[in-house]
């Protein structure tokens, strides 16, 4: 997450807020401005909830691969929707640097 909030900070820390209206980002500026929220696509904001830990290794290694399909789903999405080149190259190695 921290890596994504990273690439966040350096797409937007030049932003105006007329660039933000435009953008239909004014709500999220005018609550947070140019500040990093942790939040899901559909504007649910990031918790500890979204962890799972049952204590059995079989059933925490599974939730863990199962994290990284999801966050490989979000990855190839996001593919789809940057066009920034920096930022592309990135999720084309899986989100690893």
């Amino acid at each position: 997450m921290e890596i994504i909030c990273a690439m966040v900070y350096q797409l937007t820390r030049d932003l105006t807020v007329e660039q933000a209206q435009a953008a239909g980002f004014d709500a999220y500026y005018i609550d947070h401005t140019k500040a990093l929220w942790p939040q899901a696509a559909a504007g649910v904001p990031f918790t500890a909830l979204e962890f799972q830990s049952k204590g059995d290794a079989i059933a925490d290694l599974t939730e863990d691969l199962a994290a990284e399909q999801k966050a490989r789903v979000v990855y190839d999405n996001l593919l789809r929707m940057i066009t920034d080149p920096e930022v592309r190259v990135f999720f084309k190695k899986g989100g690893k640097q």
